[in-house]
């Protein structure tokens, strides 16, 4: 019948295609095409060329007889036994008739007019900066509107409706608020009796599943995929999984990261950055610790012989930082950020060592002439933002009382005037 059987390596092209296996059921088939034509077609300025492979798998892995020839001889026999066109129909075609009609082009077989797309749906999702650092993934479950098995998405049983009396089939009413004299605001909004959709449903011929509500609620668990690298705010988007309604592209249900703060670290792009307080003795001696990373391994962390580690000083540590996205085998960098915490007081037996050892004193050496015509001072302890705030306050205040005073007020009104 077909001639010359080509070889069996050629029958697992259309599975690819449309991302299924060889042993995947008709519900599977129709389930993957379906995703992967309204996200391929040209309307949405996807690929002809692969809207038009899409059609072409499905035509044939649909029909059990095609699909066993395809599945045995591969695609060349299907070919020959066709004529060597592969069946010939038009990818619009197919696409139409799996949906009913042409969901771009507003119904009937118009393709000159586009369908309106529904909302995305925006989700926030928290993340820790350990799920950002390793990768994870979480599974979430959600609720949305799903077109009725039972109807189609019709609300009927019969799939029949009426056009709806109050807005005359536009979905729309016009509302008319006199404001005042010769003073009118005209509002539209949506038609309360067929709720915006320009139609209605005999009670007695509603669908008993959706009660002629077109869509019915059903559950779904997304798995979503954080990725090593990834940043506060990127988006991870599932396409057409939002709300389905009738003669709608469905809308894509996008997951939005937010990083919680981390006690320890914080997080510049690729870079890494945590604070530690030394002891002055450690300072100027010599330290070592033990870093906990995002991991879970344990960094030694230690100043080399000799070296003083002064307030306020960075120091960096390569490829210890965040992994960068999509290319997780590269890091940024660790920054330390060290303090120096001084001792309160010493006593006279520990200067005189401490001047034993540290460099002499700079300051200037004055006689005791100099020191008799000096004012002596006392230094004490000032919390800065503290004495601001109390000055401000006290400002504050005092204008307020001016305000209050009889000539405040004939003050500010003579310079009005």
């Amino acid at each position: 019948m077909f001639g010359r059987a080509p070889k069996k390596s050629d029958n697992t092209k259309y599975y690819e295609i449309l991302g299924v296996s060889n042993s995947a059921s008709q519900d599977d088939l129709k389930k993957a095409y379906r995703k992967a034509a309204i996200k391929n077609h040209p309307d949405k300025g996807g690929d002809p060329e692969k809207f038009k492979e899409l059609a072409q798998a499905y035509e044939v892995l649909s029909d059990p007889e095609k699909r066993e020839i395809y599945d045995q001889y591969g695609e060349d026999a299907l070919k020959e036994g066709m004529g060597g066109g592969g069946g010939g129909h038009d990818p619009f075609d197919i696409f139409q008739s799996f949906f009913g009609g042409n969901p771009f082009g507003g119904g009937g077989s118009s393709r000159g007019r586009r369908q309106r797309r529904g909302e995305d749906v925006v989700h926030p999702l928290k993340v820790s900066l350990e799920d950002l650092y390793n990768g994870t993934s979480k599974k979430l479950s959600l609720s949305r509107n799903a077109i009725c098995s039972k109807c189609k998405g019709k609300g009927s049983k019969s799939g029949a409706s009426m056009k709806c009396s109050g807005c005359q089939g536009s979905g729309i009413k016009v509302s008319i608020r006199h404001l005042g004299p010769s003073m009118i605001q005209q509002m539209q909004h949506a038609c309360n009796e067929c709720k915006g959709t320009g139609e209605t449903i005999n009670d007695k011929d509603r669908c008993p599943q959706c009660k002629g509500e077109k869509v019915v609620q059903e559950k779904k668990v997304l798995e979503v995929i954080v990725e090593k690298g990834m940043q506060n705010g990127q988006k991870i988007t599932f396409p057409g999984e939002a709300d389905e309604a009738p003669d709608t592209v469905t809308g894509d249900i996008v997951f939005v990261l937010q990083q919680k703060e981390h006690p320890k670290f914080k997080r510049k792009g690729d870079d890494l950055f945590v604070e530690h307080t030394l002891s002055l003795t450690e300072a100027l001696c010599g330290f070592q610790f033990i870093l906990t990373h995002l991991d879970g391994r344990q960094l030694l962390i230690k100043s080399e012989p000799g070296e003083v580690v002064k307030p306020d000083q960075y120091k960096g540590i390569n490829d210890e930082g965040m992994p960068m996205y999509q290319r997780s085998f590269m890091k940024g960098k660790l920054y330390i950020h060290f303090a120096v915490e001084f001792p309160d007081c010493l006593s006279p037996e520990q200067c005189k060592t401490l001047e034993a050892v540290l460099p002499p004193r700079s300051s200037v050496q004055l006689t005791d002439m100099e020191l008799d015509e000096c004012e002596e001072t006392t230094l004490h302890d000032v919390n800065l933002e503290e004495e601001m705030r109390r000055k401000q306050a006290q400002a504050q205040e005092a204008y307020d009382e001016d305000e209050d005073m009889p000539g405040g007020a004939q003050r500010v009104q003579c310079a009005q005037q």
